[in-house]
């Protein structure tokens, strides 16, 4: 582990262009991708890379997302560092393969800059894309800014690779927002990442000829419950994992994650949990409303998968209320993936706050300061004993 922080300057730069110098500086084996809107500048600025030798990765161009997964898991098999990145109906047209890449145990790191699945059509950013693969045996890892989606991009090869977990990771940001606009954010130097991540080595690959071995064969019944429960245990370990990692890159940076922030939280009596690029307004309205003497606290989760239930109730037994905003729905279910998901953790605690869900920003809808502060208020009178709907409420909704 670092003893000093490393040298890092600062750039300007979208968050796309961050995990494409991410990407550069990892210098993965195979890079296999195929453009989608808002992900595309990543790997055009990638190929430009390549294209300039800057660094010797196999770049292959293919027809689909169904074949960027597929090409990526054979090299991933083979004994490669392969990474991939991906957006909505991309992400869709991968699905079948998705749940493959965990079982097989690759460690692939993939970026999906999230936005809004189809229908209707929409580019713009919402999480339903990256919400609906959450089952699927991947780890997803979810950054505020730019900052944190170059940080992500970088811990998330050693996440993937370390031996307690081999399972693949989604790097998570929201598109446009955070891909498309131009931030400030510190970036190391190429040989502190390169000794950071260090060489994948396989300990087992298609390659090694001098040890064959079967990858994704049939399994029949008598087996099958047993490989889905080695696949919910690794991924179980990755909390520790995470948080090892985050720890060691912070000593190398000096910014320390962990699977969740808390911000002004600990005084709290009401809290808002939100991920990604909105956590930063409702970080600004809680700032408005602490002047208020409202005592009012956030919650962003990194980690959802797989996610720290233990933790976060933990972080949230002692409120009276609890917002939950999510930018994608649950059709047909009570809330959204991460409403459920709270609630759920906050079920057998001992005077539980009350959850109220909600959904926002769906397609790109703009969230403002005054939006959440809507939320604020609801929260107030929850807390004075109002009762909250038993549905998620739509926040914004034209009707």
């Amino acid at each position: 582990m670092a003893t000093t922080i490393a040298t890092q300057k600062p750039v300007a730069m979208t968050g796309n262009g961050g995990c494409a110098l991410a990407m550069k500086q990892i210098n993965p084996d195979v890079v296999a991708a195929y453009p989608i809107t808002p992900q595309t500048t990543i790997v055009e600025e990638f190929a430009s890379y390549v294209a300039n030798g800057a660094v010797d990765t196999e770049y292959i161009n293919v027809e689909s997302e169904h074949s960027a997964m597929s090409a990526s898991m054979g090299a991933s098999a083979a004994g490669a560092r392969v990474m991939t990145a991906t957006s909505s109906q991309g992400l869709a047209y991968m699905w079948e393969l998705l749940s493959i890449a965990a079982a097989m145990r690759l460690p692939i790191v993939m970026h999906n800059v999230n936005r809004a699945l189809s229908g209707p059509l929409n580019i713009h950013c919402d999480q339903s894309d990256s919400m609906g693969a959450r089952d699927m045996g991947w780890i997803h890892l979810f950054g505020e800014n730019a900052q944190e989606a170059y940080d992500n991009t970088i811990m998330s090869i050693r996440i993937a690779e370390h031996a307690d977990i081999l399972l693949p990771v989604m790097v998570l940001y929201d598109g446009f927002i955070i891909s498309h606009a131009i931030d400030r954010f510190e970036v190391l130097e190429d040989a502190d990442v390169k000794a950071f991540v260090g060489e994948r080595i396989p300990e087992r690959a298609l390659l090694d000829t001098d040890n064959p071995m079967t990858f994704g064969p049939f399994v029949m019944p008598a087996y099958y419950t047993e490989h889905r429960y080695a696949m919910r245990n690794a991924l179980m370990k990755a909390k520790d994992v995470v948080l090892e990692v985050s720890k060691e890159y912070g000593a190398l940076t000096g910014r320390t994650y962990g699977l969740f922030e808390e911000y002004k939280l600990d005084d709290a009596e009401i809290g808002i949990v939100v991920i990604g690029s909105t956590a930063g307004t409702a970080k600004y309205v809680v700032d408005e409303m602490r002047a208020k003497g409202i005592k009012v606290g956030v919650l962003k989760p990194r980690l959802f998968r797989p996610f720290p239930a233990e933790e976060i109730a933990g972080a949230l037994s002692h409120l009276k209320a609890v917002a939950v905003m999510d930018r994608a729905d649950s059709l047909g279910a009570a809330g959204g993936p991460v409403s459920l998901e709270v609630a759920s953790a906050l079920y057998g605690v001992a005077n539980r706050p009350e959850v109220q869900g909600y959904v926002y920003g769906l397609g790109g809808r703009e969230v403002g300061p005054d939006l959440i502060g809507s939320v604020v208020e609801d929260l107030q009178k929850i807390a004075a004993g109002d009762k909250p709907t038993t549905a998620a409420k739509y926040l914004g909704v034209k009707e």
